[in-house]
């Protein structure tokens, strides 16, 4: 037996395969990523709460002589076990390494893949399906939305795909769809264009606002950035039902049909969704990047397709 697993047994450490699904677990409740071990104590607080270590197995070292340099390294043992775990997940491509990460966003974090990402859900008994929804994160699909908004805003600009998509869904389409949602949310800072909403879930696993497509999937719109819109619920529905649309200058319009409703339509107690909606002065909240705002070819489209006037 090695210095270390004596070590383990000594301090009744819990075993490297317990370590990895809870490593697995923590990551999906942070959204798939955490930061290294070594800068990011509060998570490795959290596994150790996970299995109640106490102050003498949080806190206990393993010592290390390096002959040639005379002198004795220290590290700690529960630091080391959970570097273990991480390192055994990556070799499996269940997680990739904070220099993988490094490369495509700029951060030392482990990171949930996909199939990481499906080994967590068969642990916690979470349907497949949820990814579709979750704002979990994963290398692929962190990819794709990195290479969505790397694109630059073209001035002629075709909102439909060139081919007509199939009902059969692949998986690199779905991929694609989740990259879609992921970069749409993230650049409108997760609120809605219109109402400014920004609210998740108590667990943090799904924020309520939406990746909306202007040019809708039904009509064989792209995945593109400036095809896409973060709205709230409401919004969503009412813009795809074509209730209002956009101006080229990014100002709303509402169809005038919204006048013949009746008094009673529109309303939450004292908050009218109608009246703000025809509020002159409301105009679309935009990312922060002008490559990133809708395309005019994708609203022009809408206001002719889909909009009531």
């Amino acid at each position: 037996m090695s210095y270390e697993s004596e070590m383990l047994k000594k301090y009744n450490m819990p075993s490297k395969i317990e370590v990895e699904a809870a490593l697995l677990k923590t990551l999906f409740r942070h959204n798939g990523v955490v930061r290294e071990f070594s800068s990011d104590e509060t998570v490795v607080d959290e596994i150790a709460e996970y299995f109640s270590l106490n102050a003498e197995q949080k806190n206990a070292v393993l010592e290390r002589t390096y002959l040639k340099e005379n002198r004795i390294v220290k590290s700690p043992l529960w630091h080391r076990l959970l570097y273990r775990a991480a390192d055994v997940l990556a070799k499996e491509k269940l997680v990739t390494r904070p220099s993988t990460t490094l490369i495509l966003n700029n951060k030392k974090e482990w990171m949930l893949t996909e199939e990481g990402y499906d080994k967590v859900l068969e642990i916690l008994d979470i349907p497949l399906i949820e990814k579709e929804v979750l704002s979990v994160k994963s290398f692929e699909v962190e990819n794709i939305a990195k290479n969505i908004l790397a694109q630059e805003k073209p001035k002629e600009y075709n909102p439909f795909e060139d081919s007509k998509k199939t009902y059969q869904v692949s998986k690199e389409m779905k991929l694609r769809n989740r990259g879609f949602r992921q970069a749409v949310i993230d650049v409108y800072n997760n609120k809605c264009a219109i109402c400014g909403l920004k609210l998740y879930a108590p667990k943090n696993l799904r924020w309520e606002v939406e990746a909306a497509h202007i040019v809708p999937h039904s009509n064989n719109g792209k995945d593109d950035i400036w095809n896409g819109l973060a709205l709230c619920r409401l919004h969503h529905w009412a813009f795809d039902v074509g209730w209002f649309s956009l101006k080229d200058d990014f100002s709303i319009i509402t169809s005038s049909r919204i006048y013949a409703l009746p008094n009673d339509c529109g309303k939450m107690n004292n908050y009218s969704f109608i009246e703000e909606l025809t509020n002159q002065k409301l105009m679309l909240s935009l990312p922060i990047d002008a490559n990133n705002y809708p395309h005019t070819a994708a609203i022009k489209w809408h206001r002719e397709n889909i909009f009531f006037k």
